[in-house]
């Protein structure tokens, strides 16, 4: 008996050594987001980068323990804001020079790697957490880069945006509060799994706006174009988007289901429509009567038919990949051409990096988005590119590649002697960003 004891201590110790529990962020406290940031004590060892947001440097040896299984949980627990709120995590790097940084510093480069949506709870009726679980493996790539820590420290963010005016008055014990949510990201590893050895990361939109109305690269269109520079060829590149429509108006953005789309270089890489699944799991999370649940159970169907997401669970974060890429300018597009955006109200908030490998080190390049606008479209004679930058070429082809014509340092192309149909538009600006756009003629 006493060596079948002795055995189980040693299995069952072993088993502990294997899992390494990393927590980041430990029950803070967040606050109005519409507020004034507080002047509230701040955790020991986090920065408060607004009332919505805190960050926390990871050390080396928290780095250095990372295995190739990781796992990221996130609780979110109830105070006084009882609607339901996006929340997010990021992976920030931060110049070894610098100590702490804020928000919008320049110097630093931030990816989103999840997203969650907040139940709607309140704080008096169990229960008054809600879990999010991720699997990052990918990220194991980052944490053990030695080059990139030589350069970087690598910080961890949790955001979880909320207000308290409904709760002031709704939920007992809230008045006169501005305290919304408690927070907690925990990332956990083991062995299970084979490490990934990507050397290269590339954020590309981090948290952007996209509507047809005032945050759009094509006028009248829900469409997002994005180059990014490759410093040399990548295989295996892995591309990683998180996307969630918004607009709680009568016939918003939330409620209608639109199919997306995003292309990399005009090739279609990823379809898909938000939402799609029964929100009943997560109905004992949303203790705060609301429009979205009611008060019985929706069949599959009834919340297949509308829903873009659901109160209380974590959002998907869907990938891509592609075997093989050039050194050089890339165009990522990512459209939504069913999107309406009744009364010009509510935005989509999409975010994409993407790692693969190459022959030199890990490589973290500034992206920038392009501001271009192409008007009208479809067209029966002129297209019109608005840019910041000059425009070097423009070059108008069939859709079978022949080349039709070509103006340069102009801002428009005449396309009125060409048939009905479509065409594409290589468009080249003065700083070498190239991409090209599908345009109609009528």
């Amino acid at each position: 008996m006493y060596k079948k004891i002795f055995f189980l201590s040693i299995l069952f110790a072993g088993l502990a050594k294997s899992q390494t529990v990393t927590p980041v962020i430990t029950q803070a406290i967040y606050y109005d987001g519409y507020a004034a940031t507080v002047s509230q004590p701040v955790p020991p060892g986090l920065i408060r980068l607004g009332n919505t947001r805190y960050s926390r440097k990871l050390t080396d040896n928290e780095l250095d323990s990372f295995q190739a299984k990781i796992t990221m949980n996130v609780k979110i627990g109830a105070l006084c804001d009882n609607y339901d709120r996006l929340g997010e995590v990021y992976l920030t790097l931060v110049p070894k020079s610098q100590t702490s940084y804020t928000m919008n510093d320049p110097n630093i480069k931030r990816i989103e790697v999840a997203r969650y949506i907040t139940p709607f709870m309140n704080k008096n009726i169990l229960p008054t957490e809600v879990p999010y679980t991720y699997d990052v493996s990918n990220l194991y790539s980052v944490f053990h880069d030695t080059q990139l820590r030589s350069t970087y420290d690598i910080y961890m963010e949790l955001e979880v945006f909320g207000v308290p005016y409904a709760a002031n008055s709704q939920v007992a014990g809230c008045s006169g509060r501005n305290d919304v949510f408690t927070g907690t990201l925990t990332l956990s590893s083991n062995n299970t799994a084979t490490a990934s050895n990507y050397n290269t990361l590339v954020p590309i939109l981090t948290y952007n706006t996209l509507n047809n109305y005032n945050s759009t690269d094509v006028a009248g269109e829900t469409v997002r174009i994005t180059t990014f520079n490759l410093p040399n060829p990548v295989t295996d590149a892995r591309f990683f988007v998180i996307s969630t429509p918004h607009g709680a108006n009568s016939g918003g953005e939330e409620y209608v289901r639109r199919q997306n789309y995003t292309y990399l270089d005009n090739v279609q890489m990823l379809t898909y429509t938000p939402g799609g699944i029964s929100c009943e799991p997560y109905r004992m999370y949303n203790t705060q009567g609301n429009g979205i649940y009611g008060s019985t159970p929706k069949t599959e169907a009834q919340w297949t038919s509308w829903n873009n997401w659901c109160p209380g669970n974590s959002v998907p974060i869907r990938t891509f990949t592609v075997a093989n890429m050039t050194a050089g300018n890339h165009t990522l597009k990512h459209t939504i051409p069913t999107a309406v955006f009744k009364d010009k109200k509510g935005d989509v908030m999409l975010s994409v990096y993407m790692q693969g490998k190459s022959t030199t080190t890990l490589n973290v390049k500034d992206v920038k988005t392009i501001d271009v606008n192409i008007y009208p479209n479809p067209t029966s004679d002129f297209i019109n590119i608005k840019s910041k930058v000059e425009i070097a070429s423009l070059t108008l082809y069939s859709m079978s590649g022949k080349k039709l014509s070509e103006t340069h340092k102009e801002n428009k192309i005449n396309i009125s002697a060409y048939a009905t149909g479509s065409y594409l538009l290589n468009i080249v600006l003065k700083d070498g960003t190239t991409f090209s756009h599908k345009i109609n003629k009528r």
